[in-house]
């Protein structure tokens, strides 16, 4: 496929974010976007000559130029946008978490499969040298046996808004669905999946906290109705455990990264460490990423459809590549994540079968 033309719903920060992406990536071309505000979307459209845009995104989906769809919109919008899409057969790139609900993501990926269309969530930090490199040790079987891992997200003070930057609707449950865990965590619980394979879930407990102070003023105005943070602790297929903890905001300066640990050996992400020990000697290792992403581009073929998440995507629609299976991956976290939100409110732990039959739809019309 010489040429990939791609149409984006939504105008906000991540859709911006997007579109420079997409033209770093030669053989694409934005060919239309869509927003509900007819002055915001034509602003979009000319800063980044785009020479088409709607205000229905059905509109969009009716060009026929037009292959795929990348969808920058909050959570609660995802699943009826990317059905809609589905329908009209394109393909579609979704922003992250999949969407509002697990039972929401379920649907997207029943749909894609179903219309047998490519379905891809944004997922950037798989395509950090970290992740590749962890991926590299584990797919050798430097690790050994893995039976735990850590996934970790921090932030002083992060929380949309309220301190400083995002809109409102990141922080209310009517759009976002969630907060720390829905916003932040899908991307370290994405890595950490990814590096594991990916297991079935088996029992999920967690517990969320809104605790820190915040301008009495913002706080008013932004209707924040989410967490800050929110911990979990997970039981995994294969004998797996995995500890979570996710954060806007917290009083301490710093956490420990996410890790895998192996029988025979770990991986600690940031900074990138690999420890490995026989009987009496252990040893520390960590990573030269200037030889290692020369290495990969020069010897590796395809190498480059690696390097971001968009030029995988764009790879995997000219069938350069099989895509990652970052729908499966996401649907996973969000399993996992929405389970935290339940343990809070059951006060106990709750399994993976209960977590998909509690499960409802999020979603807003669009």
């Amino acid at each position: 496929m010489d040429k990939v033309c791609i149409g984006i719903i939504g105008t906000g920060q991540i859709a911006h974010s997007h579109v420079e992406e997409y033209l770093k990536i030669p053989g694409v071309e934005i060919t239309a976007v869509a927003g509900r505000d007819e002055g915001r979307t034509q602003t979009f459209a000319e800063a980044h000559q785009i020479a088409n845009y709607y205000t229905d995104f059905r509109k969009l989906l009716e060009r026929d130029d037009v292959i795929a769809i990348d969808v920058c919109l909050h959570n609660n919008l995802h699943m009826p946008v990317t059905t809609a899409a589905f329908t009209a057969g394109k393909h579609v790139y979704c922003e992250k978490p999949i969407a509002g609900s697990y039972a929401d993501g379920l649907r997207m990926v029943q749909a894609a499969q179903q219309a047998q269309l490519k379905l891809s969530i944004q997922l950037s930090s798989l395509f950090r040298n970290e992740t590749k490199a962890a991926k590299t040790l584990i797919d050798q079987g430097a690790l050994g046996h893995i039976y735990h891992a850590r996934s970790v997200g921090y932030r002083r003070r992060g929380r949309p808004f309220v301190d400083g930057y995002g809109t409102p609707q990141f922080v209310q449950k009517e759009f976002s669905a969630g907060g720390a865990v829905f916003d932040m965590g899908i991307y370290h619980l994405a890595v950490i999946l990814y590096l594991i394979g990916n297991p079935e879930v088996k029992r999920i407990s967690g517990k969320t906290y809104q605790e820190i102070a915040m301008d009495p003023v913002r706080r008013e105005s932004s209707g924040y109705n989410v967490e800050e943070m929110g911990v979990g602790l997970v039981r995994l297929d294969n004998n797996i455990s995995l500890d979570i903890i996710e954060t806007w905001a917290i009083n301490i300066d710093s956490l420990s990264s996410s890790m895998v640990l192996g029988s025979n050996g770990g991986i600690l992400l940031d900074p990138f460490t690999f420890s490995t020990s026989s009987v009496d000697l252990p040893l520390n290792a960590t990573a030269d990423f200037a030889t290692f992403d020369y290495l990969t581009h020069h010897i590796r073929e395809n190498a480059d459809v690696y390097d971001s998440p968009q030029q995988h995507w764009v790879a995997a629609l000219q069938g350069r590549v099989d895509l990652l299976p970052t729908a499966e991956i996401a649907l996973n976290a969000m399993l996992i994540s929405e389970g935290i939100y339940f343990s809070e409110k059951l006060d106990r732990e709750v399994t993976a079968d209960e977590v998909e039959h509690m499960s409802i739809s999020n979603a807003l019309s669009p």
